[in-house]
């Protein structure tokens, strides 16, 4: 059984979906695999919508976040994926607010410095946004390479993390 909420951010309405253990699926409704990743938990349960203290949580969390109060979220996740995919993706979390990392970094982070592309792919079926800083992983050239939310998305959230730790540094 999955629960559901929409939640207004300054980046768009988003969509949470959270399992009794934790948060699953939090993406932007116009999100470009928001859909698919819907009905991939479909087939393995019913979603309900449901106001609860968790979801309130988030929203607090995710309101701080874009107020440039949070640096660390505090939600638990129940990652729905492959035994790869959840590496990759709890390789992410590790990512320190404000900091990138490349495709290849992170590779070699999950352990196979070959996997560049198969982190690449996990990274693009994560399905926490923000929380799960996907938007953290650049090209190794500095680019801004996909992100399922857009390309303006991730470039909003880079700055937003930037300019908090630049106001952190000057106090």
């Amino acid at each position: 059984m999955f629960y559901s909420k929409k939640i207004q951010t300054p980046l768009g309405e988003m969509l949470a979906i959270k399992t009794e253990k934790g948060l699953c699926m939090l993406e932007f409704l116009d999100g470009k695999s928001t859909e698919k990743q819907v009905k991939e938990l479909e087939s393995l349960g019913d979603i309900l919508e449901k106001e609860d203290d968790f979801f309130e949580q988030l929203e607090t969390e995710l309101n701080d976040y874009f107020e440039g109060n949070l640096t660390q979220f505090t939600i638990p996740f129940d990652f729905i994926g492959t035994d790869f995919q959840k590496k990759v993706w709890n390789e992410l979390i590790k990512i320190p607010f404000g900091e990138t990392k490349s495709y290849k970094e992170q590779a070699i982070a999950v352990g196979d410095l070959l996997a560049i592309r198969a982190v690449a792919n996990a990274n693009g079926k994560n399905k926490i946004a923000i929380l799960v800083p996907c938007h953290r992983v650049i090209g190794s050239d500095g680019s801004l390479t996909g992100y399922a939310g857009g390309k303006k998305r991730k470039q909003f959230l880079l700055e937003l993390e930037s300019k908090q730790l630049n106001l952190f540094y000057q106090k």
